[in-house]
């Protein structure tokens, strides 16, 4: 563990036993640097780290406090560091997506309000209504999936799921441009997803939910094998033209006697 990892440990210790709560001012530098026997410098570059994970926030003209550590403000890093995978990992955060997000559907079911229902329906019929633009229809799918999990209360859900399908986005919108009869399938799903909330039925949305979200991966891997095998035969073919030129090249190997 380097000194700055040691400093940012310290600190977090002061605030997991409750020594600083959310929402505490910190010490003054000085004083904290002096209190966890460290230096003012290892104590900026913990402080900056910490504010960076979104643990601390610098109030200019104030001074240092512990923000208040919810789940949508720590968590919030998560998309963006999502953002940065490349490559398979976009099939492995489907594969994460499916593992909870057709579990959370199924506890929506059954702490769905009117109200909650609502805003459900609601993003639903912009879905229909935006079938033939396809980013203005996932960005009311994403929206949808939201409204059904900040129906389950569980705000850490949300967040962790937030910024997982953030990412996942891109897929969907892949997805609808080259499949032309994506869009009345993504709104199929979404309609039978929307019943079982509305039936109150927890089995049944789950279900739904799961067809959905696998519907999706299985559609991703198939195209990430077509792609895969695409490269491949591009490599096959690069690896072969220096031998094709060599031939060709006066001298080379169609030039010369036998």
């Amino acid at each position: 563990m380097s000194l700055t990892d040691n400093a940012i440990t310290r600190i977090r210790e002061l605030i997991r036993s409750g020594a600083l709560p959310p929402g505490a001012k910190l010490p003054p530098e000085q004083q904290l640097a002096a209190e966890l026997g460290l230096s003012r410098n290892l104590m900026r570059e913990a402080v900056k780290a910490l504010v960076v994970a979104r643990v601390l926030e610098i109030r200019r003209g104030d001074g240092t406090y512990v923000t208040s550590l919810q789940p949508r403000l720590l968590l919030e890093g998560l998309a963006v560091a999502v953002e940065l995978l490349h490559g398979e990992t976009l099939l492995e955060l489907t594969e994460t997506r499916r593992l909870f997000e057709p579990v959370a559907t199924g506890l929506a079911a059954q702490r769905m309000t009117p109200e909650a229902l609502a805003v459900v329906a609601g993003e639903l019929e912009a879905m229909r209504a935006a079938r033939d633009d396809v980013e203005l229809l996932v960005q009311h799918d994403a929206a949808f999936h939201r409204a059904v999990l900040a129906a389950t209360g569980n705000e850490t859900l949300v967040s962790l799921l937030d910024g997982i399908s953030g990412r996942t986005l891109r897929g969907r919108i892949w997805r609808a441009l080259v499949d032309e009869h994506a869009s009345e399938r993504t709104l199929a799903e979404h309609e039978a997803i929307y019943q079982a909330l509305a039936a109150g039925d927890a089995a049944l949305a789950q279900a739904t939910a799961l067809m959905h979200v696998s519907s999706t991966e299985h559609w991703l891997r198939r195209h990430l094998e077509a792609q895969r095998a695409i490269e491949a035969a591009d490599a096959a073919r690069g690896a072969g033209r220096p031998e094709a030129a060599e031939a060709e090249r006066p001298g080379g190997p169609a030039g010369r006697s036998s």
